[in-house]
């Protein structure tokens, strides 16, 4: 993987986003010596992208099964009674 600093890459931009698409290289942007960002192929976003809604979606079912577990456990109430006990 390359790593250019920001000066290097604004000189080189060109080639760096040429190098992703084409060559599909990765080309990680440095301020002294800390890494800031990256320039990827448009695929590696995509798949990033792909694998955080999946992790979001487990997330989601894990919450919703422990929703499911409670109130199995503690029981559960009408609507309508939780609307008149909260007084709407």
């Amino acid at each position: 993987m390359t790593r250019l600093s920001v000066s290097k890459a604004r000189e080189e931009f060109p080639d760096v986003v040429n190098r992703a698409a084409y060559a599909k290289e990765r080309t990680i942007v440095s301020r002294r010596g800390k890494d800031l960002a990256a320039v990827i192929p448009i695929e590696d976003l995509r798949l990033l992208e792909r694998l955080a809604q999946e992790e979001m979606d487990r997330i989601d079912i894990e919450d919703a099964r422990a929703a499911l577990a409670e109130a199995e456990e503690k029981g559960t109430i009408p609507l309508r009674d939780l609307m008149r006990e909260l007084g709407d």
